[in-house]
């Protein structure tokens, strides 16, 4: 992820303008480059786009995977939804937060690890399932996440 840049964000609003439907995929552009949607960003995006602040303000809000701050150096995305829930993943959302000490969508106070929700990773056969900086763990147990959150908070 690279460092908040006007030049930047103006380069990917420009390339996205064209496109139909274009807020969506401006957005996700803009995270991908920067690993949020920097507030400086929703004028931008709305004067491309002939859109008032709000109603930019409003897609960014709507949608959970837009972060409204810097993400930790490692995000950690646990699942949330009901096949994973009746394997046990409440306790262990449980386990995460004590662990890192932070809500969801916090990051730890080393800013190594974020915590984030996700509704269904399609692991439902290995629930209780996670993402950790994009790669899919099944089958998790403790043990196993608190490997990953050892090796995150190490790196």
């Amino acid at each position: 992820m690279a460092s908040w840049s006007k030049e930047r964000a103006e380069e990917i609003v420009a390339a996205h303008r064209g496109i139909e439907g274009a807020a969506l995929p401006m957005l996700h552009a803009l995270q991908a480059e920067f690993g949020w949607i920097p507030q400086e960003t929703v004028p931008m995006v709305a004067a491309a786009l002939n859109l008032s602040r709000a109603e930019v303000h409003g897609i960014v809000t709507f949608y959970h995977d837009f972060r409204h701050e810097p993400p930790g150096r490692h995000v950690l995305k646990l699942c949330r939804a009901e096949a994973c829930q009746s394997m046990g993943a409440d306790s262990l959302a449980a386990a995460a937060r004590a662990k890192l000490q932070v809500e969801w969508g916090g990051t730890s106070a080393d800013g190594r690890v974020t915590l984030e929700p996700v509704f269904c990773l399609g692991l439902c056969a290995c629930a209780p399932a996670a993402m950790l900086d994009g790669k899919v763990v099944g089958a998790l147990d403790n043990a196993r996440l608190d490997a990953l959150l050892d090796r995150a908070r190490q790196s």
